[in-house]
């Protein structure tokens, strides 16, 4: 039976299976195609600028295209059929321009015309219009990337990857941080993903490599965070608002928050987190500004229920938009590789609309609000690190968990609440992603002056956890793997997907995940994971917890 739709790269799999009518997050039939479409034309990109750089042959927007085009297929972010169409146009012009610089520089080095590709990604021409792009789309979805089904998992796992981390590449971008190793291997294993002659082993291991060279690029955004807003400090964030106008700013995009902060200065307007950019709030460069109000609402997926009580400007730059409310859409503004129909979008660093639409709405009411912290990445935690390895050593500390990842809707994620509030009050918690908004209110209180709860930052702040614990098996002098440590992960979309790869890749084992495994992950894939790395769904928090304190 053919189905309207099929996608299953997030957590919100219908029936843990596959949105085949209508995803959950919000995307319809003609954009699921659209989006589809994208990975066809950015795989004929991957081959041709793969091939031209064997001959030594690159070109850096080239490059750049392909991580903004593998960010727009992220799970919310572009729900545009028209933007996304002028994206596919655009792809065939970088498509074009691939082969061109492949050709050239095939006659200059062999002295011959290059191959010529007349089927496959490599060959295809984009439709006339929308509708003729959507009927394009539809024949290139998920199910036709191979028929073998752990093959086709293998590949799904390694897709998702390079979209998670061109996501993370994107932002490095913008602060000026590159490595071409990175686009080198997203060329490199994306053109792999059309090849027939690669088999299962050959895509475990670019899975693998994945998550290696995702380490390299957290490690430059990291590094282009630290440069240019200095690196993340304890910090108590306000919850509230304060009299006057108003911006809220959502998604993960740091110099675009601090572009409206050096902006809407001066002029009367507060400016406000939420969502992901809630671990904004920890960079001085960012704090600095008196009029960076704190935070306002909590997780990305109730944005509809709370952007309605914001009388402000709201603007989402990354990830994690949903379908509007009626009621804020007249103040709303989409930035970056986010969209979505009939909402402004703003291209490039003038901000000077959004500014002008928070002057003309109401004030905010003076309310302030409960405070939390946040703020401890790994240069802050590692500043304390002598009490830690002492508290551990004293017996102080028995245990860490890494409670962390994607928040989203789907029922199940209160296990991730239960299971904080069960750790046993001599345990540090570290949390990091929006996941942690299911308990950053609560108060765990400290031992021995250090919080049992350490938020190290947003997902793109990841690079943070890993550094603590590898700093951890320094100090101890033992591999992670037997540390007293262990890693709780909701996950939801590629980003999270990428971070574990990274994580399997340093060898890291125990891992639970929930609240469901990916949908994508064949029962041959699964058995892989559980016999090398013993990866597996999260149960019961009482459980979970007795298996890793070993009671």
């Amino acid at each position: 039976m053919e189905t309207a739709m099929f996608c299953r790269q997030c957590e919100q799999a219908t029936r843990g299976i596959a949105c085949d009518v209508m995803g959950n997050c919000g995307k319809d039939p003609q954009v699921a195609a659209l989006l589809d479409l994208m990975i066809h034309g950015l795989q004929g990109v991957a081959v041709y600028a793969h091939l031209a750089r064997d001959f030594g042959a690159k070109d850096p927007e080239i490059d750049q295209f392909m991580l903004s085009g593998l960010f727009t297929r992220v799970t919310n972010v572009n729900f545009d059929p028209e933007d996304i169409a002028a994206r596919l146009r655009r792809c065939y012009q970088i498509k074009e321009k691939a082969r061109a610089l492949f050709q050239q520089a095939h006659q200059q080095q062999k002295g011959g015309p290059a191959p010529e590709f007349d089927a496959g990604p490599e060959a295809w021409k984009p439709a006339e219009d929308t509708a003729g792009l959507i009927t394009q789309g539809r024949q290139f979805g998920v199910l036709t990337w191979h028929q073998d089904p752990d093959i086709l998992s293998t590949i799904e796992i390694l897709i998702y990857g390079l979209m998670g981390m061109a996501a993370f590449a994107w932002h490095a971008t913008e602060l000026g941080k590159e490595d071409d190793e990175i686009y080198a291997f997203i060329h490199r294993s994306l053109a792999a993903t059309v090849d027939r002659t690669k088999t299962l082993q050959d895509f475990v291991a670019l899975s693998m490599e994945c998550g290696k060279m995702n380490l390299r690029t957290m490690e430059l955004l990291y590094e282009g965070h630290a440069e240019r807003l200095s690196a993340p400090e304890p910090m108590k964030v306000n919850l509230g608002t304060r009299k006057g106008k108003g911006i809220v700013v959502s998604g993960h995009d740091l110099p675009m928050l601090e572009e409206i902060l050096q902006q809407s200065e001066g002029k009367g307007i507060n400016v406000y987190t939420h969502g992901e950019m809630l671990p904004a709030n920890g960079y001085p460069g960012l704090r600095k500004f008196k009029h960076f109000a704190g935070n306002f609402g909590s997780a990305w997926q109730n944005q509809t229920r709370e952007l309605p009580d914001f009388p402000g400007a709201i603007i989402f730059n990354t990830n994690c938009i949903q379908r509007p409310d009626k009621s804020y859409t007249d103040r709303l503004f989409t930035w970056g590789e986010v969209a979505w129909p009939g909402i402004r979008h703003l291209n490039g660093h003038d901000f000077t609309p959004l500014i002008e639409k928070a002057l003309e709405l109401p004030d905010l009411e003076e309310k302030p609000g409960q405070e939390i912290m946040v703020g401890f990445g790994h240069q802050a935690v590692l500043n304390v690190a002598e009490q830690v390895v002492e508290g551990v050593k004293s017996g102080a500390i028995k245990h860490f968990f890494l409670i962390g990842g994607c928040d989203g809707a789907k029922p199940g994620r209160n296990y991730f609440t239960d299971l904080a509030q069960q750790v046993p009050k001599d345990c540090v918690i570290l949390t990091l992603a929006c996941g942690k908004n299911r308990f950053n209110r609560m108060e765990f209180g400290d031992i021995g002056g250090i919080p049992r709860l350490l938020d190290v930052g947003q997902c793109n702040d990841a690079y943070s956890a890993i550094r603590i614990a590898l700093a951890l098996s320094d100090a101890f002098q033992c591999g992670v793997n037997e540390l007293p440590l262990s890693m709780f992960l909701s996950w939801y979309e590629q980003k999270a997907h990428v971070i574990l790869l990274t994580l399997l890749h340093l060898g890291i084992r125990d891992i639970k995940l929930g609240p469901s495994l990916p949908a994508y992950v064949s029962p041959g894939v699964l058995n892989f994971l559980v016999e090398n790395f013993n990866l597996g769904p999260v149960t019961s928090p009482e459980q979970d917890l007795r298996q890793a304190l070993g009671a």
